[in-house]
């Protein structure tokens, strides 16, 4: 058994992580979240914000972080949509831009947001920090048009939005180190609030920024969007995804255990 154990095929492993994988889906098994405080500081200061602000949501990841970010995207517009909180979506990254649209199109179909009233989507620019330094002087010397090519002129809650003095909060949904440059040039220059959700690997390093009050909060991958699910009430893909990878989770434990166990015994009778 033991010398069975230490020569388990792989593809039994596989198996078994499926396993863990289809019994809570299939069961629509669910955990308690429990709601971290740089999360809930992200969800406090949406909540606080009076009818008809306006924050800006910066889409700054690809597909392969999308499992991550885009519940927390999907999350975060329903709680704005609910508030009446208008949303300026846009991006530095050049595949972000076709992501960005479409969680933003699906989620105010589903909220009944309307489009150039309650959100608009400018899209992509090149440039990185140029990007940031200009819009907080002009919106418009940047973003000339929305991402379907109508002028910024045409789109009505474009009207009174001119650079960062009337947007209340940046919240950069991120896979790369463009937090920092939100923190860099658009905290530090115009005094911008900021706030992250990024994948979670990165958060460590986005901790000294919440004690340096330079972000407002800061979501961590899937348990941020989980968290905020829970606290906007609404149950989706995060709070699913998290019950699953707590199970595999469980099982990779279980697996390391036996497997320490079994190799000990194995040495200390070879011993």
């Amino acid at each position: 058994m033991l010398e069975k154990l230490m020569s388990i095929d792989r593809r039994i492993v596989f198996v078994l992580v499926a396993v863990a994988v289809i019994i809570p889906t299939l069961l629509k098994v669910s955990f308690p979240i429990t709601v971290s405080q740089p999360t809930r500081s992200v969800y406090d200061f949406i909540d606080e914000l009076p009818k008809d602000s306006t924050i800006l949501m910066a889409f700054n990841y690809g597909p392969s972080s999308l499992a991550e970010l885009e519940p927390m995207a999907a999350a975060v517009l329903r709680h704005c949509f609910r508030k009446n909180v208008r949303v300026i979506g846009m991006t530095l990254f050049n595949v972000g831009a076709r992501l960005g649209d479409r969680v933003m199109s699906e989620t105010a179909a589903e909220m009944g947001a309307v489009d150039g009233e309650d959100y608009v989507f400018l899209g992509f620019r090149p440039g990185g920090i140029s990007v940031i330094l200009g819009m907080g002087t002009a919106i418009d010397s940047v973003f000339d048009a929305d991402y379907r090519g109508k002028p910024l002129s045409e789109i009505p809650m474009m009207q009174d939005v001119r650079n960062y003095d009337r947007i209340a909060l940046v919240l950069d949904l991120a896979s790369s180190a463009t937090p920092e440059a939100w923190i860099v040039y658009a905290n530090t220059k115009y005094k911008q609030q900021v706030a992250a959700g990024v994948t979670g690997v990165m958060v460590s390093e986005l901790y000294p920024y919440i004690q340096s009050r330079q972000l407002v909060g800061l979501m961590p991958g899937l348990l941020g969007a989980a968290e905020y699910e829970t606290l906007i009430d609404t149950p989706e893909k995060a709070t699913a995804g998290m019950s699953v990878q707590s199970f595999v989770h469980l099982l990779i434990f279980v697996l390391v255990v036996v497997g320490n166990v079994a190799f000990f015994i194995q040495r200390r009778r070879t011993q």
